[in-house]
């Protein structure tokens, strides 16, 4: 098979799909990988690296696209690479469908297999391809809602663990999993005041095991989410619905219990954000002010950390990307739930059934 490592082209993305170990090994089993020249400089990662692990390298993405018989990256095609992708192509990748109909009627349209990293179960039922970009999400939402607590970047003037004799800031945060729980082992570490919300019993059990004793949960319903946030200097976003849209879970009306100059960071913006106020940002320009409080709602948080990003990201991709190498698409997906599971597109038919309920678009299972 031909892989294609395209150089990543969404604003203020650093992160590369593949390591040169990934390329080696794919080399190893019969594979040809072109790799775009330049595509992991973001990450510190030379030509000169690839090329010696038996990369192919080429001058642009028109000649990945064309040769690859599957396109690896990070995230989801930008509209400049729409008209690259061929049918019968596979692109292996972050989609997240459910918040963008314009990318799920492209995808359709292209006649190519979408395999999205963020759908794929293990046997276990975890989503082994999502949960080290959430973690990274997770530990960096604490470091940017401690940055813009700050007076000049319009926040309240808040230091999340306080002093002797000031109170620490109140962090609240929805959604317990795996972003949840990152952010408030960081959070912790500052001496801030935490609680997380969830709607799993056994999942705050084991948080109230686990976390530290600055750390309170509370089960999230309409009346704890409003208390909470007229205590909260800073939100952490953090719900998830696997391959649908996030609930919105805060309205404009409860977010104006919000004190002025109090963060939020919604995490889940990936998936369409689960407050009402909540829309895409960038790295370049990062926050906006809706009812007086600070909204970070960057599409690829961890993109700005390209390094670590890719290595935690690759070191759990590698495996799968072999498997399809090996056997094609079609057959991987036949032999493995995990790798169906991940078939969001095949065939010009949506196979998810989240994306399809989410558009009113009609579900077809995948049948191979």
């Amino acid at each position: 098979m031909i892989i294609g490592v395209p150089k990543e082209v969404k604003r203020d993305e650093y992160r590369v799909a593949m390591l040169p170990v990934g390329v080696e090994e794919l080399v190893r089993r019969g594979h040809t990988v072109l790799v775009e020249s330049d595509a992991g400089i973001g990450s510190g990662l030379t030509n000169d690296e690839y090329r010696r692990v038996g990369a192919e390298l080429t001058g642009g993405a028109d000649e990945v696209f064309a040769r690859a018989d599957m396109i690896v990256k990070v995230k989801e095609p930008q509209p400049e690479e729409f008209p690259r992708i061929r049918p019968g192509q596979t692109i292996f990748t972050y989609f997240h469908f459910a918040a963008d109909v314009k990318l799920t009627e492209a995808m359709l349209a292209s006649g190519a297999t979408c395999a999205a990293y963020e759908t794929l179960r293990d046997h276990n039922g975890h989503l082994p391809l999502l949960t080290p970009m959430s973690e990274v999400a997770g530990r960096m939402s604490i470091q940017e809602g401690a940055k813009y607590l700050e007076r000049p970047q319009m926040g309240r003037g808040i230091l999340l663990g306080g002093v002797p004799g000031v109170a620490p800031a109140h962090i609240t945060i929805l959604g317990g999993g795996i972003v949840g729980a990152n952010a408030a082992k960081v959070a912790a570490g500052f001496q801030a005041d935490v609680t997380i919300l969830d709607i799993n019993m056994d999942r705050l059990r084991y948080l109230d095991d686990v976390m530290p004793p600055n750390v309170n949960v509370l089960y999230s319903d309409r009346h704890v989410i409003r208390e909470e946030l007229r205590l909260a200097d800073l939100v952490i976003g953090s719900v998830l619905i696997p391959g649908a849209k996030a609930p919105v879970l805060v309205d404009r009306e409860t977010l104006k219990l919000m004190k002025p100059g109090s963060v939020i960071i919604d995490v889940c913006i990936d998936q369409g954000g689960c407050l009402e106020t909540s829309r895409p940002t960038t790295h370049g320009s990062p926050t906006y002010v809706d009812e007086g409080v600070v909204h970070y709602c960057v599409t690829n948080m961890p993109g700005a950390v390209g390094r670590t990003s890719t290595f935690a990201l690759c070191n759990v991709t590698l495996p799968w990307v072999l498997k399809i190498a090996q056997q094609g698409l079609e057959p991987a997906a036949g032999a493995s739930p995990s790798i169906a599971s991940a078939v969001n597109i095949h065939a010009g038919a949506v196979t998810n059934q989240a994306v399809a309920e989410t558009f009113d678009m009609p579900y077809n299972p995948l049948d191979l």
